[in-house]
């Protein structure tokens, strides 16, 4: 009996939900990497391993950073590869996974459930597997209608099959928030004064920010409408909606208003952003790279020649990221929000936080701060450590840093000139920003919950802060 027990001790546990979302991502990682080593997949002589693996998490990973042009080194096979890495990416290979079971009839086992509940952000097993159905359908549907209106733009300047395969691409790179083009060295600087692909593309990029919950609930509150739109009005079906999806499309509109405003007002007169431009311009040009900061990665001026202000800012807006449930990275919208509640309980000396009429539970408040500290730790350790390797502008590394954790993919023109170790630490930086924050909260909430009720409770005790 006793060896049995002893048994029973030893043996291993089973990979956790997190774990498992972790380990898919590595995994197509590294297959990706293993497929643009091929000779089919470049142009001409193959790029370092150290490179395709950066460019194989950076495409997974959904952020954009690259060593070098993906047009000039890779082939379309290459390409292709890329591509694919991004929807995986964008989605997590276990949303595809369990759609497969899905479609052939099988039945989602519960420790799938816990496992794309944990990586669908969902507060409930309840209806998963229709929801995964959901979000590979709003993710095609939007892909395709992306493709579609950017078709108008490339088909006539590329012709009809390289035209039409750069609308799939960049329609498929801007909704995963992925930032990855095809187009050359420059992003979209060319397209600068183009208003339909500015607007496509932001388009797409907040599509896929904002987060699969969020359309869900539009969609399902929009078909109460269905029998008698008549009866429609407005104010009342924003206040049908849930306090999720009231809160994320607030500080979506508050982040993109003011970020459009921050980079208009500081580059202004800069000779080499917006200066040049007509106000027309200038506007267009703040609003997309105020989108792009939602972690999508494109850019439409020269983010080298920015101000430093700007770059700094930048930092902030790339930090906060896209919203909870969708395709963009970053520390997420609504946990910057509880955070900043927070802050301003405290020094109104409230005791609780309310939004919308209702209140905040301490423990979501706790979960925010967590991610939001030990997100800026990761963030700081990395660029010590890059300033030690690298011989870059210090706030330069910084952007990288900040871009690579947040998986936006805007860089200052740093990326090529990084060292080994400076490859390897913005590789595990974009990893981490993917896969970490959403993890680490996750097996923190398990280990409260399996801890709540257990133990000694200690009587209080008083500390001076401040």
């Amino acid at each position: 009996m006793e060896a049995m027990n002893l048994n029973r001790e030893t043996k291993k546990k089973p990979f956790s939900p997190t774990r498992r979302i972790a380990t898919s991502f590595l995994v197509v990682i590294i297959i990706g990497t293993i497929l643009l080593s091929l000779p089919i997949a470049n142009r001409g002589v193959s790029s370092s391993l150290l490179n395709n693996f950066f460019v194989a998490t950076s495409a997974t990973c959904v952020t954009g950073l690259v060593p070098l042009v993906v047009v000039d080194q890779y082939s379309f096979f290459g390409q292709v590869v890329i591509l694919i890495l991004i929807q995986i990416g964008g989605l997590g290979f276990l949303t595809y996974l369990n759609l497969m079971f899905l479609l052939f009839k099988k039945k989602m086992s519960f420790t799938n459930k816990i496992i794309m509940q944990e990586a669908l952000n969902q507060g409930s097993m309840r209806d998963i597997s229709v929801f995964v159905k959901k979000v590979i359908k709003y993710t095609f549907c939007f892909e395709l209608l992306g493709a579609a209106l950017l078709s108008f733009a490339f088909v006539p300047e590329f012709g009809f099959i390289r035209g039409l395969y750069y609308s799939v691409f960049h329609s498929i790179s801007a909704f995963c928030n992925a930032g990855f083009d095809i187009l050359g060295s420059s992003s979209l600087l060319t397209y600068q004064s183009h208003a339909w692909i500015n607007f496509v593309v932001c388009f797409l990029i907040i599509a896929g920010g904002l987060g699969f919950v969020v359309w869900v609930d539009l969609r399902s509150s929009m078909h109460r409408y269905k029998e008698n739109f008549k009866k429609f009005k407005f104010k009342k079906y924003l206040k049908s909606l849930s306090l999720h999806t009231k809160l994320v499309l607030t500080i979506t509109l508050t982040l993109l208003t003011l970020g459009t405003l921050i980079v208009f007002a500081l580059e202004y007169s800069n000779p080499q952003t917006l200066g040049p431009l007509p106000l027309g311009e200038k506007v267009l040009t703040s609003f997309f790279q105020s989108t792009t900061l939602r972690t999508a990665g494109f850019a439409t001026i020269d983010i080298q020649s920015l101000h430093v202000p700007t770059k700094l800012i930048m930092c902030i807006f790339m930090l906060i990221g896209g919203s909870p449930a969708g395709t963009a990275g970053g520390i997420k919208t609504v946990t910057f929000v509880l955070v900043v509640l927070s802050i301003f309980s405290l020094l109104k000396g409230d005791g609780q936080i309310n939004i919308f009429k209702r209140k905040i539970s301490d423990q979501l408040v706790k979960r925010a701060l967590t991610i939001v500290m030990i997100s800026v730790s990761i963030v700081i350790s990395a660029i010590i450590i890059l300033s030690a390797t690298e011989t870059l502008p210090l706030v330069d590394l910084l952007f990288e840093s900040f871009s690579a954790f947040a998986t936006v993919g805007l860089t200052s023109s740093v990326t090529p000139y990084l060292t080994s170790v400076g490859k390897l630490v913005i590789i595990v930086l974009m990893y981490i920003g993917r896969i970490g924050p959403i993890t680490m909260v996750l097996t923190f909430a398990s280990r409260f919950n399996q801890m709540k009720g257990k133990g000694i409770v200690y009587p209080e005790g008083n500390v001076l802060i401040g």
